[in-house]
């Protein structure tokens, strides 16, 4: 689509900007890295147009801390400071890759997924953020801590100019449909595979 130019127009009643500006759901699968890379990456995006963005991860461990989340706070700090850009949130709702690392039960750990899934539930229904990012969400929707369909109503009644992002490999077929962007990362080759091991400026 060069220039922005699309193949088709769709005969649905919308006026040129009033589709362009529709709020979308986006989906990053697949086996490839680069998944939540790339849903940061358009964070910072949405933060330079003055949105509220707001970063809730599932899974990965509460004491590791990535680049982008530096980032990303940095960005809200400066936005509370001097007023550029937009506000930012992040939340990390799960303990571990696993859900492992933190004390308790399975039961425990789907009732903390849940509990951040109804959060974010309670955020949409207020249009709190223009964009969520929901790292790693595919992971409790296929272990059956969050109902799936409750997702998918949810995410197709959501009121308002609210963008989701939900990253996570094997996105159920049913979240696919309904997004308005897919996009399957697909490993060719990993350094991981000729046994070395994660670095920091690229894993974190």
């Amino acid at each position: 689509m060069p220039e922005g130019r699309v193949e088709q127009t769709p005969a649905d009643g919308l006026t040129t900007k009033q589709r362009r500006n529709r709020p979308l759901v986006v989906v990053h699968t697949g086996d490839g890295k680069g998944k939540s890379t790339a849903a940061f990456g358009l964070a910072m995006r949405g933060w330079n147009q003055g949105w509220s963005i707001g970063v809730f991860q599932f899974v990965k461990s509460a004491k590791w801390r990535i680049g982008e989340q530096t980032v990303l706070e940095t960005l809200g700090d400066l936005h509370a400071q001097t007023g550029q850009g937009g506000p930012v949130e992040w939340h990390k709702m799960g303990a571990g890759w696993s859900w492992t690392r933190k004390a308790g039960t399975e039961d425990d750990h789907a009732r903390a997924a849940a509990e951040g899934w109804a959060e974010i539930k309670r955020r949409l229904a207020a249009e709190t953020h223009t964009l969520y990012v929901l790292d790693e969400f595919t992971y409790p929707m296929q272990w059956g801590w969050v109902d799936t369909e409750d997702v998918i109503t949810t995410l197709a009644e959501r009121p308002g100019q609210q963008h989701v992002i939900i990253t996570g490999r094997r996105a159920d077929p049913r979240l696919v449909e309904l997004a308005d962007l897919v996009t399957d990362m697909t490993q060719v080759k990993h350094p991981f595979e000729q046994g070395q091991k994660g670095q920091r400026g690229i894993e974190w």
